[in-house]
């Protein structure tokens, strides 16, 4: 049987707090999971998972800098003091500051190990 949730009131929104945020995007996200069925479960939009996600780690994909041996930066001259250099070969240099969650990390090499 369905589940139905009025909300009255001048607000019409649902209000989530910081730990039914936190459940969702730690369901969302964990290996396996497909964001839009915890998304659709949760009656929300997909979008808005990513936005909990980066608003609760406070990490954003510009932490993750590929450079190119054709064209190097000053930032790729010198690494950062905490940061991890990875050569996937086939000229693709990827460097993870420590900031970046270890999870975003292995996602972004693994995509880009494919090419």
């Amino acid at each position: 049987m369905s589940q139905v949730q009025i909300i009255s009131g001048v607000e019409r929104r649902r209000r989530w707090n910081e730990e039914e945020k936190r459940a969702l995007v730690a369901e969302a996200f964990a290996p396996g999971a497909v964001v839009l069925d915890v998304a659709r479960r949760a009656d929300i939009s997909p979008t808005l998972l990513y936005r909990w996600r980066r608003e609760l780690t406070g990490s954003r994909l510009a932490a993750v800098v590929l450079t190119s041996p054709a064209e190097p930066s000053a930032e790729a001259a010198a690494p950062a003091a905490s940061s991890l250099d990875i050569d996937l070969g086939g000229g693709i240099h990827v460097r993870i500051g420590a900031s970046v969650p270890a999870a975003l990390a292995a996602a972004v090499v693994k995509v880009l190990a494919r090419r």
